[in-house]
């Protein structure tokens, strides 16, 4: 009579050290997962990492700056700063600035000039604030119809100031800040370009150094800097620096050819040519902007696909189409030793 007891006993225990074990897989698995935060948010307009989160509450400030070769312009204040910089052809062919400052904010910027009817189509995609000196009344009222707050010397209060350094009318200056605090939409602004991923290389031309073909006095020269993965920019061998010495050094510089009228006015609408240069290498592409309300698009000519930048700061060259381009290639590398 025993022996059935003892049989059934067996059988519980062994139906309890299977539910046993089952609990132990349960735990140990759960041992094993691991909890994942969130990357920190990046700036839109340089695709760097922004750990305090500040530019994502800060719309896009663009500001007007002026490049006359002479009359005590140069060097300016602020460009270093700006995470985007478009340089454009004016009348008389020289160049100036539409700066745009987002992830970082300058103390003091200019000297401040006057707006073009090509500014308003630069800044559309972005909004925020555009500040300037003033300018022709159809320019400022296309400016006025963009989606935009403008801000000029006469609405700016102590944003913006005049210096007793500089001759008029290249001594207006303003505060970073206190133009910022004047407010624009979208809160943060979308980006202009994509960026590459961890991982992800830029692949093109080695180029050791170019030269964008403005004319005499406004032509810089990129030269690549390995060490800081930047393009030091220089005019006619001498450094391009801001009022506090500091270099102008774009993480990456795209040549955007395009068409200009006689009044020095770009169409930055439409599609041409476009060389993009970022980690000391050049893809040849085209650019494509079918909308106002759309950023530009580069992509590779050969293989249509978008061309992604090394995170950073980027000019961007609005050089008329037909002129040069001077490269010089790197040198290639040294060969191996033999063993």
């Amino acid at each position: 009579m025993r022996r059935p007891l003892i049989v059934l006993a067996l059988t519980f225990a062994v139906v309890a050290a299977a539910c046993g074990g089952g609990g132990d897989d349960t735990t140990a698995q759960e041992s094993k997962r691991t909890t994942t935060t969130a990357p920190p948010p990046t700036a839109p307009l340089t695709g760097l990492p922004d750990p305090d989160g500040a530019a994502q509450g800060r719309p896009a400030l663009t500001v007007k700056v002026d490049n006359l070769d002479g009359e005590g312009v140069r060097p300016q204040s602020g460009l270093d700063r700006a995470d985007v910089v478009y340089e454009e052809v004016t009348e008389g062919d020289i160049t100036r600035f539409a700066a745009i400052f987002q992830s970082q904010v300058p103390d003091e910027v200019g000297p401040i000039r006057s707006v073009r009817s090509i500014d308003p189509d630069l800044v559309t995609p972005i909004g925020g604030i555009f500040a300037y000196s003033g300018g022709a009344p159809a320019n400022v009222e296309k400016l006025l119809q963009a989606p935009v707050n403008s801000v000029d010397e006469s609405q700016a209060g102590d944003a913006m100031f005049r210096v007793d350094t500089k001759e008029a009318p290249h001594n207006l200056f303003g505060r970073g800040q206190l133009l910022l605090d004047k407010g624009g939409q979208p809160v943060p602004p979308p980006p202009l370009f994509p960026y590459l991923a961890e991982g992800e290389a830029f692949a093109g031309e080695a180029i050791a150094a170019f030269t964008v073909g403005f004319q005499a006095g406004y032509a810089p020269t990129y030269a690549y800097d390995a060490a800081t993965r930047t393009w030091r920019r220089d005019i006619a061998g001498t450094p391009f620096v801001m009022a506090d010495g500091t270099q102008i050094a774009p993480t990456n510089v795209i040549v955007q050819f395009t068409e200009y009228t006689g009044g020095g006015e770009g169409n930055v609408l439409g599609e041409g040519d476009a060389w993009v240069f970022s980690d000391g290498q050049l893809v040849r592409g085209r650019w494509q902007r079918p909308s106002v309300d759309q950023p530009a698009q580069y992509v590779d000519a050969l293989s249509g696909q978008p061309i992604k930048l090394l995170p950073g700061t980027t000019w961007v060259e609005l050089l008329p189409v037909l002129a040069p381009v001077d490269l010089v290639p790197a040198a290639p590398p040294a060969p191996a030793p033999s063993t």
